[in-house]
């Protein structure tokens, strides 16, 4: 076995929601592992914060909610310009408006549609340009909400 094979190959690694959580905890060991990081937050003080607290060199912190369109292209725009080709992605950005159905406001359920399923395939879609013609890898993170249902039982009888 030759030494090549031995090798890890730092890459790009951008994660949505890197700030908290799930996303802090994956830039966390993704710098760890020596690949530089791109730590995007609606919060662009904690993205900057957490870029910062990582070890390692050259990781960047941005603004981007991943609900936008325009935010996404842009955020695409910068690291492109910036850091070079995403090696990978990491959709950790994600919201919650937890209410009963009969209680949900219909804002609130467009915002969690908007952040959580469009905002992934933004995301995706923005990475993808630089992964078809270098490779890559998408890991895209999801609630345990996203596979509860909640069990209603209807009655016409008033008592």
């Amino acid at each position: 076995m030759g030494s090549c094979s031995l090798m890890v190959m730092s890459r790009l690694a951008v994660v949505f929601g890197g700030s908290r959580g799930i996303g802090r905890a994956v830039s966390q060991l993704l710098a760890q592992r020596g690949h530089r990081v791109v730590v995007l937050s609606r919060n662009k003080e904690a993205a900057q914060a957490t870029a910062e607290s990582l070890p390692g060199e050259k990781h960047l912190g941005l603004s981007c909610d991943v609900s936008k369109e325009e935010n996404v292209q842009k955020a695409f725009e910068t690291i492109s310009k910036t850091c070079g080709t995403v090696g990978y992605l990491v959709n950790a950005a994600g919201i919650n408006r937890d209410a009963l159905l009969l209680r949900s406001k219909s804002e609130d359920m467009l915002s969690v549609l908007h952040t959580n399923l469009l905002g992934s395939i933004l995301t995706c879609r923005g990475a993808l340009r630089s992964m078809l013609s270098h490779g890559g890898a998408i890991v895209n993170i999801a609630s345990s909400l996203a596979i509860q249902s909640q069990s209603i039982t209807f009655s016409s009888d008033p008592s």
